[in-house]
């Protein structure tokens, strides 16, 4: 009896670790997108990442998507960053725009971003700042590395000042970080 009251302990002890470390993912993913890590990935050769191609200018069409249930409009800030697992980061410091009616209920934007070329968007993280609590359905980016769109699902509110999203990126090897530069966003009509 005693065993299996141990053994039903042990089993509780790392289900609730994995849970905390799903919600602790989950409330604050990557505390900043720039803090990727360099890893080797079979489909980019060494010279190619040596090369530094992956930092040059590349097009990204960005359409976000805001739930019905959101404020119908909002005064939020809203910033995203995506990249791959090899340091190429497109951060926009500020897509919102009350003026233009951006991210109102029930609408899509459709923002065009110039920032360096990458080898596959692999994360992409969203944050907000504000008091209305805007909520996105989805952000879809076109990846031009392997031309096809990437869509990444909300659907429910995210938390205020962190980094909140998705990353898909396979294990970091550490390495010395890199900044990342705002990128140029414009809003599409």
């Amino acid at each position: 009896m005693m065993a299996s009251a141990c053994a039903l302990f042990v089993v509780g002890l790392v289900a609730a670790i994995s849970v905390t470390a799903v919600a602790a993912e989950a409330a604050n993913p990557h505390p900043h997108p720039a803090e990727l890590e360099h890893q080797h990935h079979p489909l980019v050769p060494q010279d190619v990442l040596d090369s530094g191609l992956g930092r040059g200018g590349c097009s990204y069409r960005v359409r976000i998507k805001t739930t019905c249930r959101s404020p119908r409009i909002t005064r939020d800030v809203v910033a995203l960053s995506f990249g791959d697992a090899y340091n190429n980061q497109v951060y926009v410091p500020r897509l919102d725009d009350p003026q233009s009616r951006t991210f109102e209920r029930c609408s899509t934007d459709t923002f065009d971003i110039a920032g360096p070329c990458g080898y596959g968007i692999c994360y992409l993280y969203l944050w907000r700042d504000g008091p209305d609590g805007w909520i996105p359905d989805w952000v879809e980016v076109y990846d031009p590395y392997y031309a096809r769109y990437l869509t990444f699902y909300y659907g429910s509110p995210i938390p205020p000042r962190v980094w909140y999203g998705f990353n898909h990126c396979s294990h970091f090897v550490s390495s010395s970080g890199s900044t990342a530069t705002p990128a140029t966003a414009t809003a599409v009509s």
